[in-house]
């Protein structure tokens, strides 16, 4: 897909945006913004962690979804008034990690005026794929 993206505000004005929010919570860090992506890490650690020592599903779906949201909203007009809003989210869990950190990568599948699916691919260190991620968003209001 060609540059999806309305608006480009920068790494810096991004991570504005996570104080306050689930994805602070666990260490989510917006890292690169190209043309066709956003991409975020994510902490492996004692708040990703399930009681077993390794990264909870739930940690890479927030990484999924928080990517896929902030994605979609950058490909909205701002004076729309319009925002993205999750409609369903699935993943399927590949391979585990124990330590370290993980990187989100998400694309744009569809960029509709009503809908929005996005991929989201997390690795680990060493670039192998621990989470698949595809997440359908609605876009709501004027």
């Amino acid at each position: 897909m060609s540059d999806p993206f309305r608006q480009r505000p920068g790494i810096e004005v991004l991570n504005r945006f996570m104080p306050g929010t689930a994805g602070a919570s666990l260490g989510i860090t917006i890292t690169e913004h190209g043309a066709d992506f956003l991409r975020a890490t994510m902490p492996v650690d004692e708040r990703t962690k399930q009681p077993f020592g390794l990264l909870h599903g739930g940690a890479s779906v927030l990484l999924a979804e928080t990517l896929a949201s902030l994605g979609g909203q950058l490909c909205l007009d701002p004076a729309s008034g319009q925002r993205v809003v999750g409609l369903e989210i699935n993943a399927n869990h590949l391979r585990a990690v124990t330590a370290g950190t993980v990187t989100g990568t998400a694309r744009p599948i569809h960029v509709g005026r009503a809908t929005q699916v996005w991929e989201i691919r997390i690795e680990d260190e060493q670039g192998r794929a621990c989470c698949i991620s595809r997440m359908t968003a609605a876009v709501v209001g004027n």
